[in-house]
This record gives C-alpha cells, structure tokens and sequence, in this order.
C-alpha cells in the first residue's frame, strides 16, 4: 500500500501484538540524511504504531559502511527513540544460515547476527532510491545485516565505489534466506544517482510504501519506472522452485 507521508501512521499487523522482540533494519549506514538514509520521521511513525499495540523489545540493526562508528551515526541522524537497542552488525555474534534455494545465485550459506534468528517480527525499511537505473529497496537493504569482516570484497559497491556485478545476485538469496516480514519504503523524498548510493539527485516525494518486500520493492519499482534486477531473479527463483514442485508431485 502507499501512503502519504505527511500523515503517515503505521498500522501493525496482528503478528506484531504477539511478538517479544521486533527488528527494524533501517539504512543507516553512514550519517547523510535522508533519502540517503532511512529519515528520523519514518522510524518514529513505525515505532509509535508498534507501541500502540505491543510491548515489545525493539532493536535497530545496521552496519557502518566506513570508519564511522554506529554510534556516531545514530547519533547523527538522530534516532533518539526511547526504550529501542541500537545493534551495531559488526558487534554482533555471526551465525551461519543456509540458504534455502537449490541453487543459489551468489552464496550457499551466509553468516548473520545471530540476534536476527531471535526477533519474532522483522522489518526493513529503506529509502526510495534508483541507483544507475534499478531500484534500491526494502530487500536490497537486506545486505546491510551482513558483516563487514566476511563479505568485505561483496559489498564493496555499498561503499559508494561502484556496482558490483554480484550485488543484485546477493540479494536475491538474501531474500530467500532471510524472510522478513515486512518491508517499508521510505519515500519522503527520492534520490536519483548515476551510479553512486551516496550521492545523486534529490527531490521531494512525499509518499511511503508499506507491505511484503518483495510486493513493497515491485511496487516501488513501478512508481520509478524502473527495472530492478533483484527482483527478476526472485521471479526466476520462484517459478523454478515451483516447478520443481510441480515435478516432484507428478512422480
């Protein structure tokens, strides 16, 4: 669903009463403001929405993308929030996650936070961003949970140095590997750039889109008027899965 930005108000699904400890995978991976990042005002609405209905933990997760640390960057961009936990990934314990696909785009088996696989309701919420012509969405914003140690050489092109041929491949097996629950784009404002996450154009936007990432980050795409890879080798991934189905049940 899209909604406008000025008066966003969450609403959380019926999970979310449930949940002991909710996940928000902001971008905050360096301190520029929004649309580089995931804006103050969005996290607000969100976490306000998830109070309205749980008591919660609430934990915020993300990797620095250079020498900054993640404090400094929270710091900076202002995510005061009362009685949420700011995780930094690179401080975290990794665990190793299989991924489910049989056969994987990039890589067979990732090392994760191990808190992830203790929340019970995860969410990434991302800027509206279209970076040298595809988009990067909630589910792109997946790679940030990665840690920097074990995958410097992948997310290179997250540092705002270029685009990895491999990136788009990543994230479509982090999709299937890490199932998030929901996925916001964050639209208040959209950045255009020729080939650098960092840095392009911005304009206002005024718009938020909230939903399954994978439905979030096609819609998001529709509105850009662009094609986002990530997103065709999920479809790829699915309709081979399921024709694997499909063949097995005729045996």
């Amino acid at each position: 669903m899209i909604f406008e930005a000025a008066d966003f108000v969450f609403e959380p699904p019926r999970e979310i009463a449930f949940a002991r400890r909710v996940l928000i995978k902001p971008s905050a991976h360096c301190s520029q403001p929004h649309p580089v990042t995931t804006s103050r005002e969005t996290l607000v609405a969100l976490i306000a929405g998830i109070r309205r209905v749980s008591a919660a933990d609430i934990l915020l997760l993300e990797r620095s993308s250079g020498p900054e640390t993640m404090h400094s960057i929270y710091q900076k961009l202002g995510y005061d929030f009362p009685h949420t936990m700011l995780l930094d990934v690179d401080q975290c314990v990794p665990v190793a996650v299989e991924n489910p696909l049989p056969k994987p785009f990039a890589i067979p088996t990732f090392w994760v936070p191990n808190v992830i696989l203790s929340c019970d309701f995860l969410i990434t919420v991302a800027p509206f961003k279209v970076v040298a012509g595809s988009g990067d969405f909630s589910i792109k914003n997946l790679l940030g949970v990665l840690p920097a140690a074990g995958y410097r050489r992948e997310l290179k092109a997250l540092n705002g140095v270029g685009r990895h041929r491999d990136i788009d491949n990543i994230t479509a097996d982090l999709y299937f590997t890490l199932p998030f629950d929901l996925g916001i784009v964050d639209g208040r404002k959209k950045l255009t750039s020729a080939d650098d996450p960092l840095h392009g154009e911005s304009e206002d936007y005024g718009k938020v889109f909230v939903g399954p990432p994978y439905e979030v980050d096609s819609e998001a795409s529709q509105a850009a008027g662009v094609v986002t890879e990530y997103l065709r080798l999920i479809e790829e991934a699915k309709a081979e899965k399921e024709k694997s189905v499909n063949d097995n049940e005729r045996r």
